[in-house]
């Protein structure tokens, strides 16, 4: 069979790590955690990127104790470290046990339990618990598919794209989570029609920008963002203007009885440009769609504050923070 246009949707598969590989039984991937056979007394979660942090959230609010490890100095270390620093102390609040720096270096499982060795700052620690979740990302499914003749790059189970999911290969195209990061569902459909009008030749064919895709974390708190954080848009060379505005200064929010979040904005000094949106609490991966069409249109902040927000909305933070920054918040 020969086509003059390929595309590679091949998905990608749990990362599995040395010494902490998944036994379907005791020890889950996110495919056995989303169908429990029974419910674990006591977890732990190996990771606590999005994945991590949905499961742990999850089975806590089941009332299952809930220890979560992070391998790095925050949970959800793609986050702004502000909204992870939040989002730590809501999960700690609500009973989970985060265990950051801290590395898993392997398990001894009995008969109905695990036994997981556990490594921070030099020091060694044991935990029993029921069952594992490892939550450590995922790898490209790139095995078999003939790539070694041709020129098609592939770096870290991933197949290297540029922004209209073309590979090095011509007439061969990849998109979804075997094309990388964000390994998101919404990012993976948009590359299909990124890459179908491409071959098309539509004439309004638009590649990918990666930093207007958003990401959401379904916890409790929910978490969104979209865009630089504040530590990636200075590492850039921006000089920046930053606004924040709680959820507790935000009526809506306290008449749901959900007065815990924040919402942040980050715009370049000089030109106004909206760099980055983060934000954590309740609905807020429905209101982060707000700051994506913004970036799309590359909005600047005197046309979000010249937008009319309807009250009373939670929506009305988003108008708050830009005002913040720069000075002009209302009501807070």
């Amino acid at each position: 069979m020969s086509a003059p246009h390929i595309i590679l949707a091949t998905g990608a598969r749990p990362r599995i790590l040395p010494g902490l590989e998944p036994d379907g039984q005791f020890i889950w991937t996110s495919k056995e955690a989303m169908v429990p056979e029974t419910m674990p007394k006591k977890l732990l979660v190996v990771g606590s990127g999005a994945i991590g942090v949905e499961f742990a959230s999850f089975y806590n609010t089941m009332g299952v104790d809930v220890t979560l490890v992070e391998i790095q100095d925050r949970v959800l270390p793609v986050e702004d470290a502000e909204i992870s620093k939040i989002a730590q102390k809501d999960f700690e609040k609500q009973g989970i046990k985060v265990l950051t720096n801290t590395t898993v270096k392997g398990f001894e499982k009995s008969k109905t339990t695990v036994k997981a060795t556990l490594e921070s700052k030099g020091k060694t620690s044991h935990i029993t618990v029921d069952r594992v979740i490892v939550a450590t990302g995922v790898v490209g499914n790139t095995e078999n598919l003939g790539l070694e003749k041709t020129r098609v790059k592939v770096d870290r189970n991933q197949i290297v794209t540029n922004e209209w999911c073309e590979t090095a290969e011509p007439g061969v195209y990849a998109i979804g989570d075997v094309a990388g990061a964000p390994w998101l569902a919404h990012k993976a459909s948009h590359e299909g029609i990124v890459c179908v009008e491409r071959i098309k030749k539509q004439p309004h064919a638009h590649p990918l920008v990666k930093t207007n895709i958003p990401g959401c974390t379904y916890s409790i708190p929910q978490i969104a963002s979209v865009g630089l954080t504040e530590a990636a848009a200075k590492e850039k060379g921006h000089k920046v203007k930053v606004g924040r505005f709680p959820f507790v200064g935000n009526g809506k929010a306290i008449a749901l009885g959900s007065a815990e979040g924040l919402v942040k904005t980050i715009f370049d000094e000089k030109t106004g440009e909206l760099l980055g949106a983060h934000m954590i609490g309740a609905e807020v991966t429905e209101l982060i769609q707000g700051f994506v069409v913004g970036k799309t249109l590359e909005t600047t902040e005197i046309e979000l504050m010249q937008t009319i927000f309807p009250h009373p909305t939670l929506s009305e933070m988003m108008h708050e923070s830009v005002l913040d920054a720069y000075g002009k918040a209302l009501h807070f």
